[in-house]
């Protein structure tokens, strides 16, 4: 096969499985940089050649653990997969991660934030995004039928996952979503919330990261924050006012309870409140004057 033979079967195969269109653009350009290296088709290198080349993107690239491990399990689908060979996982392993603590906002930068937006459609995606706990492509992709106000929520469709869920609809978010309605009226065949500038798509990824990083830098926060941020902030934040982690994992969308608990390592909760041992054994202990040492009495003083 060729190269474009080998590409269109690999995104064949990803559709045949349900992954998203991410997950296709994702693959499909990550295995054409694998056999641009080679300058080969992917039916002409083997088992050795992806040892190489993660080595090489490990070594020479300085690439994160992450990117390699996203390259690699690629690299597997595309050759186990498409190609049908059988691969040895020994021999082609995945790097250890470094596990991340979520980054936050304080309730009090949240606030310096939205005060520093001057645009209405700005506005309600950001208080949706904290509001609600929302990724970024589940609130670019939201549709106007998607909105109940009367219940309160919203019906968050195929999520990471491919998941339904509902997420919490605050009262601010709505009132911030009727403001920007009033001026913008989107009107979209497929009924998206919010337009890009031309009204012709839902609004992308970039636009929405480029006024993220506008506000941020309005609003004089320090410390280094991206969208994610405001959905990190959003779990932590009810994690602190005493919200169930129960509850938490299933308006985020968490597959396991393992991913919500991260949030317990940086929530100001009861749990960095409870006292040391150390302090309990050294208020139990009498206190003793440190001072100079007594001179020992020897039998030739």
């Amino acid at each position: 096969m060729t190269r474009d033979q080998i590409l269109e079967k690999l995104a064949v195969d990803i559709q045949l499985r349900g992954l998203s269109h991410d997950t296709q653009r994702d693959y499909t350009y990550k295995a054409k940089a694998f056999m641009q290296y080679y300058g080969k088709p992917a039916t002409e290198l083997g088992e050795q050649d992806i040892r190489d080349y993660l080595y090489y993107l490990t070594t020479e690239k300085k690439l994160s653990p992450s990117s390699v491990n996203a390259i690699n399990s690629c690299l597997r689908f595309l050759f186990e997969v498409t190609l049908e060979q059988n691969l040895n996982y020994k021999r082609i392993p995945r790097l250890k991660e470094r596990i991340l603590l979520p980054n936050i906002m304080t309730t009090e930068e949240i606030k310096r934030f939205f005060d520093a937006i001057d645009n209405l459609k700005h506005k309600a995606i950001f208080t949706i995004i904290y509001g609600s706990g929302l990724r970024l492509g589940e609130v670019r992709r939201l549709k106007i039928s998607d909105v109940d106000s009367k219940a309160m929520r919203l019906f968050i469709s195929q999520g990471k996952g491919k998941k339904d869920r509902y997420a919490v609809l605050s009262q601010t978010s709505l009132d911030a979503l009727r403001e920007y309605w009033k001026k913008y009226k989107p009107r979209h065949p497929d009924g998206y919330l919010f337009l890009n500038r031309e009204g012709t798509a839902c609004i992308t990824e970039r636009a929405i990261h480029d006024a993220f990083a506008k506000y941020h830098r309005k609003s004089g926060i320090a410390h280094r924050a991206t969208v994610h941020t405001l959905r990190h902030s959003y779990a932590t934040h009810l994690l602190e006012a005493g919200t169930s982690i129960f509850f938490i994992r299933q308006l985020l969308g968490h597959s396991t309870l393992s991913t919500t608990t991260r949030y317990l390592h940086v929530a100001q909760t009861d749990v960095l409140k409870t006292p040391s041992p150390l302090d309990s054994m050294n208020n139990a202990l009498p206190k003793k004057k440190l001072g100079r040492p007594r001179k020992q009495v020897t039998a030739n003083d």
